[in-house]
Formats: structure tokens, C-alpha cells, sequence
């Protein structure tokens, strides 16, 4: 049995972005790229399942819609365990062409599940996921907060605000992982750092999509207020202020 999880390449949430092009375009200098969160933590249960011999997990591999300069944190994917990986080598304007490039690359593969963080850090699109089960034409399970194998057949948990749903699904499916996945990411240990050197990457070249969508600008949110500090005991003031300047009530 095989895993693919797929990742995104963000910036790390520190980093203070950039536009160029009339805001049209991000500035890629200076910034520094981290293994999507959600990806992490979709990487980490896959690796657990795969550490447990009655899953039948034999293998792991992560995927990417990149070009090369995002090889280093492909690569962090693989010293935390990831088995290999696919890289496919193209700038994906949008989640449709990415959906569609992941689709193209990994189609004749055979895996049995595929891991989706909910979101990107980025972009927050929640999108890729579903369009690259329609894509590959098998079934999608959203609001994934823990798969585990039972009898050889995937059992998954679903949090449907406040309660849970559990389902039992066939091979092959894409799983839309959330909150719950995995506890804390796996950190790559030192000799997962020195493996992962060697682990093989497959580039991919990418096939012809039109972008559905279109990037107008960007925007920049505007710069926080300034913070009024008041004495403890003027509370009559606060709540003048909360009433006739932020209109709270």
C-alpha cells in the first residue's frame, strides 16, 4: 500500500512579503520558504501509519507543483521520512492548474491514499484537494481528523462542527486533512537530515492548463491602529469609547 501527501512550498509566516508589478506579482527575494504547515502534519500520519506494520503502509511519497528552487523544503520532506518524491516543474498560476498538473504526474502511480493539508499558508484556498480527486476521478473525504486501517480498510474520522463522523471509504482517495490529523509535526531527526540527500526526486515536466483565474493585485492590509492605553479605574472611558468610537454596542 502506497501514500502520496502532497505539499506546498509557503513562506514562512515571519517573513514580510513583498509585491512587484503593480502588486500583481509576489516578490520572491529574501523570503524564506517552509514546508506548508498543513502539509506537515499530513506527512507526519502518513508516516505513522506507515510505522505500523498491520497497516500494510509500504510507502510514502510526497508531491509538488514547483520549480527548482523549491527542492530544499522537498527535501525537508524527505529527511522528516518521506520515502521519495515528484516534483513537477512548472509555476502553477492557480489551485486548478496545480490540482491539474498533481492529477497528470501522479495518475498511472497506483496509490492508494492521498493526503491534502486543508489549506495552504498562502493562499488559504481549501480547493486542491477536491479538484484533484475529480481529476483522478475516485472519492474525496473532507474534515479529516484522524485515518487509521482496520482489517485492511481505511476507516476515517470526520469533524463536523461540534461532532464526528466516522466512514469506512475503498481504495484509491484523496483524504482532505485537518486540526487532528497528528498532535505535533515530526521533526527530522539528524540521519533523516543525511538521507534525505540521497532520496530520489522525480521531476516531472509539466502539461499544457489554461489558468482559470486571474490575479487583478494584491493588497496590503492596512497598518494597525495605534493602541489607547487606559488607567484601570477609568472604566466609564472605555466603555465611552467602546460605544461611540468602535460602536460595539
Amino acid at each position: 500500500m502506497r501514500i502520496l501527501v502532497c505539499m506546498s512550498n509557503v513562506p514562512d509566516t515571519t517573513t514580510k512579503v513583498k509585491f512587484v508589478d503593480d502588486f500583481k506579482r509576489l516578490d520572491n527575494s529574501g523570503i524564506q520558504w517552509v514546508l506548508n504547515p498543513w502539509d506537515e502534519l499530513a506527512l507526519t500520519r502518513a508516516l505513522e501509519l506507515k510505522d505500523d506494520p498491520a497497516s500494510g503502509v509500504q510507502s510514502v511519497t510526497v508531491a509538488h507543483v514547483g520549480l527548482a528552487g523549491s527542492e530544499p523544503t522537498i527535501r525537508k520532506a524527505l529527511a522528516i521520512g518521506a520515502d521519495d518524491a515528484i516534483r513537477i516543474n512548472a509555476d502553477a498560476p492557480d489551485a486548478y492548474v496545480a490540482a491539474a498538473q498533481l492529477a497528470e504526474a501522479i495518475r498511472n502511480e497506483n496509490f492508494d491514499m492521498i493526503f491534502c493539508g486543508i489549506e495552504s499558508s498562502d493562499y488559504n484556498g481549501s480547493t486542491v484537494g477536491g479538484m484533484l480527486a475529480e481529476f483522478l476521478g475516485c472519492a474525496s473525504v473532507t474534515c479529516v481528523s484522524n485515518v487509521k486501517m482496520d482489517a485492511g480498510e481505511a476507516v476515517i474520522t470526520r469533524e463536523l462542527g461540534g461532532s464526528k463522523e466516522v466512514v469506512s471509504i475503498a481504495f484509491p482517495f484523496v483524504a482532505i486533512v485537518q486540526k487532528g490529523i497528528a498532535n505535533e509535526p515530526r521533526i527530522a531527526a539528524m540521519r533523516g537530515i543525511m538521507t534525505a540527500r540521497t532520496k530520489p526526486i522525480k521531476v516531472v515536466e509539466p502539461q499544457s492548463f489554461d489558468s482559470l483565474t486571474e490575479v487583478i493585485n494584491y493588497e496590503m492590509p492596512k497598518p494597525r491602529a495605534a493602541c489607547k492605553f487606559l488607567e484601570a479605574e477609568n472604566a466609564a472611558e472605555l466603555i465611552s469609547l467602546l460605544h461611540n468610537q468602535d460602536k460595539v454596542f
